[in-house]
């Protein structure tokens, strides 16, 4: 019997893989979804040869009506998730008086709304049974902003801002929201190595309710 469906949005070789290796090996079923089929496959193969059951689905996390069509195909092959990881994000080098209003728009869909319209495609099963997990990858941006990265790091405060209130409202709802903000680059072998920070999504699947926090910072 498996613990149930972990669904990752913005699927690729760094957080997204290792969150999926640390739910799979507590046997969740992974519903990887991602821009890249290439990306997939690689991350698919990885963790099949692991043992860990894994489904890909091509979306673009940038727009609401193809993250509908694709979670109907995720319920549909592996019914509902009970934690949605959010990882997606677009990284545009511009200084924030620089920068092109209609490209924060353009990533600010992906950074941000993609992640709204994610929640609430898994929010009424889990309304329902009372019971899920949110996480959402943020960043130190959203803390202290970076002049050449204007756009990821609104985005980045965007992200956090969204899971601090649905972390409010939720709770009643047995629904634990959350954020993990990254405040370094992301590389094996050093402190940001992605299986430590993948550690930090799986403290915050297992709190138990009462001590739920809303925020890993992960320095």
């Amino acid at each position: 019997m498996t613990a149930g469906v972990c669904a990752v949005v913005g699927m690729g070789p760094g957080i997204g893989l290792a969150v999926a290796k640390r739910f799979g090996r507590e046997g969740f079923r992974v519903a990887a979804l991602a821009r890249s089929s290439a990306n997939l496959e690689g991350c698919r193969k990885e963790l099949a040869a692991q043992g860990m059951e894994t489904h890909a689905f091509v979306t673009d996390a940038g727009d609401p009506a193809s993250l509908a069509a694709t979670f109907a195909e995720v319920r549909a092959a592996l019914g509902d998730p009970s934690v949605l990881v959010y990882n997606a994000a677009v990284l545009h080098m511009a200084t924030a008086s620089a920068l092109d209003p209609a490209q924060l728009a353009n990533d600010f869909q992906v950074n941000v709304t993609g992640a709204l319209a994610s929640a609430q495609q898994v929010l009424p099963a889990m309304r329902a049974a009372q019971r899920g997990t949110l996480l959402f990858t943020g960043g130190g941006l959203a803390l202290d902003p970076f002049p050449q990265f204007a756009s990821l790091a609104i985005g980045k405060a965007g992200i956090r801002s969204l899971a601090f209130s649905l972390a409010k409202e939720l709770e009643a709802d047995g629904i634990h929201a959350a954020t993990v903000t990254v405040c370094g680059m992301v590389k094996p072998g050093t402190r940001y190595d992605p299986d430590l920070i993948a550690e930090e999504y799986w403290k915050l699947h297992t709190q138990p309710a009462g001590s739920w926090e809303r925020e890993m910072v992960f320095r």
